[in-house]
């Protein structure tokens, strides 16, 4: 298993290769992972990436060095894998956890999970990262595979990974209906509805870029845009009215949060 920087060494297998198993891989090979190193099992057994390997089952060949899971989280149990011996299992599914990974997937020398957003299709997700092994070549590999998708980070608790699901796995989901609530409001105040799309795409765009690179916290920023008696001030009073935008986010991961939970109680049975 190789570290500093570069991809994990030999076969890697991936287990459903969907938006996000393939937004993952197709990152992967644009940062230099050789497609030919890569073999795909889906049920279709088609994939739209030049080079790489795909079938409808386990092949009867050879092993991987690196298998990644990234089926649906209800199909785990539909795929045999309990004779593989990966060096690296990483599991992109969303509230199993490793012990119940561990379960299927007995022979595997080390597991890492892993909640990767959507934004990882272009080098801008965020994706965190939880072993319960210390090993330094083990926790390397991981983020090799990690870093080419954007920012990377581990958490101590496994307990924590409902809540980073909720808040970085599922809030591009959220972001996104944010986007289509905020252009539909200016749509409604009798823009054009493409002209107002595009103009809160690019202010969410732009506000998001400056967020991340400013020195004050975004409560802070949002703060100094708004002049006192000024327009900004009072759309703000209507969002800060009884905490009424940061209870609904509240009240939004908490339902995420909720789910993953379940899906961990399915799992374990």
């Amino acid at each position: 298993m190789s570290g500093g920087g570069a991809f994990p060494a030999g076969p890697l297998w991936m287990i459903g290769c969907g938006n996000m198993g393939g937004a993952m891989l197709r990152r992967w090979i644009a940062a230099g992972m050789d497609p030919a190193t890569v073999t795909v099992v889906n049920r279709s057994g088609r994939l739209d990436i030049p080079g790489v390997r795909v079938q409808t089952a386990l092949p009867a060949d050879g092993a991987p060095a690196t298998l990644i899971l990234a089926l649906k989280p209800q199909q785990l149990d539909q795929v045999g894998l309990r004779d593989l011996a990966p060096a690296l299992l990483v599991s992109i599914l969303a509230g199993v956890e490793e012990v119940a990974l561990a379960d299927r997937v007995p022979k595997a020398a080390a597991i890492v999970r892993a909640m990767p957003n959507l934004p990882v299709a272009i080098g801008q997700g965020v994706t965190t990262l939880f072993a319960t092994t210390t090993d330094a070549a083990v926790r390397a590999a991981a983020e090799a595979l990690a870093r080419p998708l954007g920012h990377v980070e581990w958490i101590a608790d496994e307990e924590a990974f409902g809540a980073v699901t909720a808040l970085a796995g599922c809030g591009p989901g959220f972001v996104f209906r944010f986007a289509d609530a905020l252009a539909a409001a200016g749509a409604a105040l009798g823009l054009p509805e493409d002209q107002a799309m595009r103009l809160a795409l690019a202010t969410l765009k732009g506000s998001a870029l400056m967020a991340a690179d400013a020195d004050a916290t975004p409560a802070v920023l949002a703060d100094r845009v708004a002049s006192p008696g000024g327009s900004t001030r009072q759309g703000l009073n209507v969002l800060d009215a009884d905490d009424t935008l940061r209870d609904l986010m509240t009240r939004t991961l908490a339902a995420s949060a909720r789910r993953n939970a379940e899906m961990a109680a399915e799992a374990r049975r």
